[in-house]
């Protein structure tokens, strides 16, 4: 089925904090984002999504809450889509249970909390620090959790040029994994450990695909040596490992919609071709789009950039909850754009 998501308008897009390596050159500084090529990029995104059948909802723009354009942190809709086992559907209550998020970004619950109220959704607040379905989203049986450990971000010094480094850490706590096996027991939770900055989403290093989303893409160099070694068992032939290549451009931060009774996996432009023949073997389109400011500058590809709500034909059927996402959808705000 076509899906909803969100979307943050990129107006105020900007490194203000400069809270992952991607945001900083080898000085430390942080970097200034070209905002026009944001926009067009921005744009082109949300554009093939909403010709692909997406419902696309804008997020306003807050100025100093430069992250929003990431909404991937803002938390995570349960169930994600009814489990069609339970009769009828409608007895499922869906929730949103807002993220708790790095301290430079908490301003954006708020918003978020809202916004998705505004949607029709009854929300809830997750207590550990946790950063949405950036680090928690399901993938064939599980429902995966990936976490790193948490640092104060702060410059050190060191023996080298320059001689002072970064220090970034990760964005979820392994403590949260009880948390969530509390608020979404439809599935297990399979819980997996970062291990490299530049990768401190698990959505950075993993993304599951395919009919079932029984299929996931895998940067292993990213995850522990026991977490790698558990997503093999777990997934045997269905993991594809990716190159370090292709995971430099997030490869496996990519999402997948379907339109008319296709898949389709929107992905970085620039993958291999290697990889692009691993997703069309398994009856998947690729569909490349190129969001290299949001990754160079922001730190995030176009899974960070989209909340997935699921399928649009599940979403709260309350007049002034359908009335606000029509007001929001691009086509009513960007027509012009389409």
């Amino acid at each position: 089925m076509p899906r909803t998501i969100l979307m943050g308008d990129p107006k105020y897009f900007s490194v203000l904090g400069g809270a992952n390596p991607h945001t900083r050159n080898f000085l430390g500084l942080r970097k200034k984002v070209d905002a026009e090529r944001a926009r067009r990029q921005w744009h082109a995104l949300a554009r093939a999504l909403v010709t692909r059948g997406t419902e696309v909802c804008v997020v306003e723009p807050h100025e100093g809450l430069t992250g929003l354009v990431y909404p991937a942190n803002a938390g995570f809709l349960q169930p994600l889509a009814f489990e069609r086992k339970v009769e009828p559907p409608e007895i499922r209550q869906k929730a949103f249970y807002l993220a708790n998020l790095l301290p430079s970004r908490s301003g954006e619950r708020d918003i978020y909390r809202t916004f998705i109220g505004s949607m029709g959704y009854q929300t809830a607040d997750i207590q550990n620090r946790f950063e949405g379905e950036a680090d928690f989203f399901p993938a064939g049986r599980f429902t995966i959790f990936t976490y790193g450990r948490l640092e104060k971000q702060r410059f050190v010094t060191r023996f080298g040029i320059p001689p002072w480094k970064r220090i970034y850490g990760f964005r979820s706590q392994r403590e949260a994994a009880d948390e969530l096996n509390t608020v979404a027991p439809d599935r297990p939770v399979l819980a997996l450990e970062l291990c490299q900055e530049a990768y401190y989403h698990g959505d950075t290093v993993l993304c599951s695909f395919g009919p079932r989303r029984e299929y996931l893409l895998a940067y292993l160099d990213g995850l522990t040596p026991p977490s790698r070694e558990l997503l093999r068992k777990e997934f045997g032939r269905n993991l594809i490992a990716i190159s370090r290549e292709d995971a430099a451009i997030y490869a496996a931060n990519s999402f997948q919609t379907d339109y008319e009774g296709r898949l389709y996996l929107f992905m970085p432009e620039g993958v291999s071709d290697k990889l692009l023949g691993e997703v069309r073997t398994r009856s998947i389109l690729p569909v490349l789009i190129n969001v290299s400011e949001f990754l160079a500058k922001g730190g995030g590809s176009i899974k960070c950039m989209i909340l997935d709500l699921g399928p649009t034909t599940e979403q709260p059927a309350d007049p002034d909850a359908a009335k606000f996402r029509q007001t929001r959808s691009y086509q009513y705000l960007f027509g012009a754009n389409l």
